[in-house]
């Protein structure tokens, strides 16, 4: 039993007639002849008593037609749900995030300008590491994801928002402070104040380190920005960081004043993505609303470009 057959059952049912019902059907009369009778020998039973000039439902038929009726509805309500998700007249975008992407992205402003457009599809937003971000793009909690990446795994794809070095954040008056010739060897004499471990930033310094066959001493594990630049601030350790998001968040927290200084070549390259779970053989997320998310934030990108 599939839907076309349940098409041709009700034109049938409707009309008394299959030469009319299968003009209403736009189909020839032997192909709704043996649509319905191929139904009949799918259920095992007779549908319609026939005569020469009209058709009547049998027990069984007038059961089935009530059925087919809202079968047929919920399909057509599936249909038209479909259209409006794939039109963005209705449906859900989930965006993730880690934490200090106002250094390189305004995501408010985007949210804001997209709402405006699609006041129809329902915002989430969630911040968290990018661990857990990772598997809610799997699972489907979680449609576009802003993190940094080290190395995406199968099935997820990245697309680049910026590069960035990663600088030595310590107090102004340290010994490293203004330097732009540190080794890993000598920074790894140092305490650090570190993200957690599963964030992409930690992960990036410790698959560096690893590497470098170079040890080193994380003192102070936190999930808040502000904590770190201020622990960092009062001579507790030394993070890395891309130095837009240290610079900015120093300039935001009061009483908080960093010093920085630069590795030696090669430099650790910091890069920020969106990440998605795309299509099978297809760059493009599953969600519509996502992939009208990314165009607004391309536009806007390529807007800033051509401002400056």
């Amino acid at each position: 039993m599939d839907l076309r057959q349940l098409e041709h059952f009700v034109a049938a049912a409707e009309e008394q007639h299959f030469t009319r019902a299968a003009r209403r059907m736009n189909i020839v009369q032997s192909g709704l002849s043996a649509s319905i009778r191929g139904l009949e020998e799918g259920l095992s039973t007779k549908l319609f008593f026939r005569n020469t000039r009209q058709v009547e439902l049998t027990a069984a038929g007038q059961v089935l037609y009530e059925k087919a009726k809202v079968i047929l509805a919920a399909a057509q309500d599936a249909r038209e749900a479909v259209a409006a998700i794939n039109g963005l007249q209705r449906g859900v975008l989930a965006i993730g995030t880690v934490q200090s992407l106002s250094a390189f992205i305004d995501l408010p402003e985007l949210l804001g300008r997209f709402h405006a457009q699609h006041p129809s599809i329902e915002i989430k937003l969630c911040q968290s590491g990018m661990g857990t971000l990772m598997e809610k793009l799997q699972d489907g909690r979680v449609d576009l994801a802003f993190m940094p990446l080290v190395e995406p795994p199968k099935g997820i794809t990245t697309e680049l928002i910026t590069c960035e070095a990663l600088v030595i954040a310590c107090p102004p008056s340290h010994p490293l402070a203004e330097r732009r010739d540190v080794s890993l060897h000598e920074l790894a004499r140092e305490p650090f104040v570190d993200f957690q471990v599963d964030w992409g930033t930690r992960r990036l310094i410790d698959r560096t380190f690893a590497e470098a066959g170079v040890l080193r001493q994380t003192a102070f594990e936190v999930s808040d920005l502000q904590v770190m630049l201020e622990l960092v601030s009062r001579g507790l350790g030394v993070a890395l960081l891309p130095e837009p998001i240290a610079i900015a968040s120093a300039a935001e927290a009061s009483g908080i004043s960093i010093g920085y200084a630069e590795l030696k070549e090669p430099e650790i390259c910091w890069e920020l993505v969106v990440a998605f779970a795309g299509n099978l053989h297809i760059r493009a997320p599953k969600n519509p609303a996502a992939q009208a998310f990314l165009d607004l934030m391309s536009e806007a990108r390529n807007a800033a470009e051509t401002t400056v």
